[in-house]
């Protein structure tokens, strides 16, 4: 199953609206025979590309008797793909292990029983937790209406998000931002507020190694209440024009559920301090990632008033980027 996750891991930021999904087959000898993932709406699910991918070694007869570990339980239903059930019971395999089950109530133990009707022992929950983790976007989405949002802001020692006049527009180093890239290749959209784009004229784009062609571009959206928006900015004028969205007068749960509703499914907040603490303050925030750089900064832009937040915020873990820190933690829900 670790194998099937760190598939699955291939996927993540170009699967929306469905979720990141890896699988491993292993044949009745333990030796593994195929793997492949799911990677992009439309294409093949996971276990679709694994038998593809060992068909083009194997025969359909090492197929026969052979264990399917998948991250996610199997579709049972017809969509833009055929149920994949069907195609693992089309080809006989023996057992089938997943990680968590589909979190769509009408789906959820389908697959247990259609695969077990078909002769195929099914065992499920194993490694759940991080299988779970790993499709936590899709969840929020299906079972709320809302995408999973997550605030990132980098800030000094002091919590505030400017530097003094002269010390340049960067607080973290070149390892912090790296992660940051890492991090929107990841997510369907980036989120800012009109003062964010007023004040700094930000691409929002992924950039190096995150910045292939075959990498899809997170949509960029504007929320605003003033409707000042200059023309020239680069979100409205650069390549990914066609990538940016505007909201205007709009609440932050109604800009989230129209996102929704396009299937956009995780959206990664990169607003200043007033956009932040609304999302706070609504219950509209589910992730927190802070960069922290050895610095004072001496200002009075502050990225959110810390003091209760510590108390929401749980699976807290840090990391190191240089000389930066990364916290990143998950916020209870009231």
């Amino acid at each position: 199953m670790k194998l099937a996750l760190k598939q699955a891991k291939k996927g993540l930021g170009q699967t929306s609206p469905n979720p990141p999904v890896g699988a491993i087959i292993v044949s009745s000898r333990g030796s593994v025979l195929g793997s492949g993932y799911h990677h992009q709406a439309g294409l093949a699910h996971a276990e679709i590309d694994a038998i593809d991918k060992t068909l083009a070694n194997h025969s359909a007869r090492q197929l026969k008797n052979s264990t399917l570990y998948i991250t996610l339980e199997p579709c049972s239903t017809c969509g833009k793909t055929p149920a994949c059930t069907d195609s693992i019971i089309k080809h006989q395999f023996a057992r089938v292990v997943y990680g968590c089950s589909d979190p769509n109530p009408a789906h959820r133990g389908r697959a247990k029983q259609l695969l077990s009707r078909g002769g195929i022992v099914v065992t499920s929950c194993i490694l759940h937790q991080e299988c779970q983790a790993l499709i936590r976007y899709f969840t929020k989405a299906v079972t709320t209406g809302l995408p999973w949002l997550i605030a990132k802001s980098a800030m000094t020692l002091d919590g505030c998000t400017t530097l003094p006049a002269g010390q340049g527009p960067w607080i973290t180093g070149k390892e912090a931002l790296n992660d940051v890239q890492k991090l929107r290749s990841q997510v369907d959209a980036i989120l800012i507020g009109g003062a964010t784009l007023r004040q700094d004229d930000p691409l929002l784009t992924l950039r190096g190694n995150y910045s292939k062609k075959t990498q899809r571009q997170p949509w960029r959206v504007i929320t605003s209440l003033s409707g000042e928006l200059p023309e020239k900015s680069r979100v409205f004028t650069d390549i990914h024009r066609d990538r940016t969205q505007v909201y205007l007068n709009k609440s932050l749960r109604q800009v989230l559920k129209s996102l929704a509703k396009q299937g956009i499914h995780s959206v990664l907040l990169e607003s200043g301090g007033k956009l932040l603490a609304n999302a706070l303050k609504n219950d509209l925030v589910d992730e927190l990632v802070f960069y922290y750089a050895p610095l004072v900064g001496g200002g009075d832009k502050h990225a959110v008033q810390l003091n209760n937040l510590s108390k929401a915020l749980y699976d807290i873990k840090g990391k190191k980027f240089g000389a930066d820190l990364r916290i990143r933690g998950l916020i209870k829900r009231c």
